[in-house]
């Protein structure tokens, strides 16, 4: 990569699936986000569910893991990221409204039971995907790449210079 990494970390808390693990390799990677956390009961490399989606992409980007996933957030708090819940439930900020404090870290719950409250307390805003249709989510793999495409865009427009300078 020859551009800096994107000032995003994203924290997956208890994440059942292998396979949505290993898409966030995938999305982490072509986003050029930061750095990947894997957190509770979230897979990490070596199992091969993680490899099989991630197609080699959990060699190419950096990842931690840690039981707790309050641990990592204290430390990119102390660091100044902003932290926000990728959440549902109100209250909660649009993610095309959503102004963010950079650095970000990015942080997804488990598929069925969303985010901790303990986890969500430490959050510093919390941000929902606009949905139109009868569901009310997206998978979670799915939502983390709509989430990382809208922050690169916003990271971009940032660095560019007005339009007409």
């Amino acid at each position: 990569m020859t551009e800096p990494r994107l000032p995003v970390v994203i924290l997956l808390d208890n994440i059942r699936s292998m396979y949505n693990a290993g898409a966030f390799f995938r999305t982490c990677d072509a986003a050029g986000a930061e750095k990947l956390l894997l957190c509770g009961i979230t897979a990490h490399p070596p199992q091969p569910g993680v490899a099989k989606t991630a197609l080699g992409a959990e060699k190419t980007v950096p990842w931690e893991y840690h039981v707790d996933a309050l641990v990592p957030l204290r430390m990119l708090r102390a660091r100044g990221y902003q932290i926000a819940a990728i959440e549902t439930a109100e209250p909660s900020v649009d993610l095309f409204e959503w102004e963010p404090r950079w650095p970000v870290c990015a942080v997804f719950g488990n598929e069925v039971d969303g985010l901790g409250e303990a986890v969500l307390a430490a959050c510093d805003v919390r941000v929902r995907i606009p949905m139109r249709g009868a569901k009310s989510s997206l998978n979670v793999a799915t939502a983390g790449g709509v989430v990382a495409y809208e922050l690169l865009r916003k990271w971009r427009l940032r660095r560019l210079p007005p339009a007409g300078a």
